[in-house]
């Protein structure tokens, strides 16, 4: 697939599998330090992989050096914005805005030989993780607009084996942590990774957002019609 020329202030589906749709996620570990990733890479300055970490008792990204201001360093320096981020067993999904030039390139570079390196490491193999290149679709239609944050979200539900009803799906949503969704949704998850004031905005409220979501389930079939072409498969 061609790469569209990254522009500032697009917005862009960002999307990779593992090589050979192996598992790129093989523990809770795995999906925490890509997330990790996601929030120390995605800085215009040189990378620190000891400075930030994840407090699972409080759901959100501290400092170790907090009570040392000396030790801390510069705020970041965002290379773009993240606004939705699911990560599946075998892929993931982004939806990035930039906010500087070459900001998505940078990023993405960072986030695969950085989880490559780490994974390669911890479960003891070599070689490359992802199935070449990420790939990238420029998000400007206007039904895509309308329909991809919920297309990305409810992915999870293709590894969802619980009641078919709206209610049970949402259930499932609500509860899976490796997603943006319940930050959307305002239940805390990861808050300090994502920038949701442009969604939200748009959607107006974290309620109504829920409410939008639910509705795109009920008319899935249908509105995937107008996301084809940015399927995985």
């Amino acid at each position: 697939m061609k790469k569209p020329t990254f522009t500032e202030d697009k917005i862009y589906h960002v999307y990779n599998r593992g090589t050979e749709k192996r598992k790129i996620f093989m523990e809770d570990k795995d999906y925490f330090r890509f997330i990790h990733d996601l929030f120390e890479f995605n800085d215009e300055n040189a990378v620190l992989n000891s400075c930030y970490y994840f407090n699972p008792k409080t759901a959100s990204i501290e400092n170790r050096y907090l009570k040392n201001p000396k030790a801390d360093r510069k705020p970041r320096k965002l290379l773009l914005e993240i606004l939705i981020f699911v990560l599946m067993p075998n892929h993931f999904h982004l939806l990035l805005k930039q906010k500087q030039e070459n900001g998505i390139v940078k990023f993405m570079q960072k986030l695969g030989t950085g989880y490559t390196m780490y994974f390669n490491k911890k479960h003891e193999r070599v070689g490359g993780l992802f199935q070449g290149r990420f790939k990238a679709i420029l998000v400007n239609e206007h039904a895509h607009f309308l329909h991809l944050p919920y297309y990305i979200h409810t992915n999870p539900l293709t590894n969802y084996r619980g009641s078919t009803s709206i209610v049970g799906q949402m259930k499932f949503l609500e509860n899976y942590r490796w997603s943006s969704f319940p930050d959307y949704i305002g239940k805390r998850n990861f808050p300090s990774v994502t920038q949701r004031e442009f969604l939200l905005d748009f959607c107006d409220s974290e309620e109504k957002y829920k409410k939008e979501t639910k509705d795109w389930l009920k008319e899935k079939s249908k509105n995937l019609e107008f996301l084809k072409e940015v399927s995985l498969e």
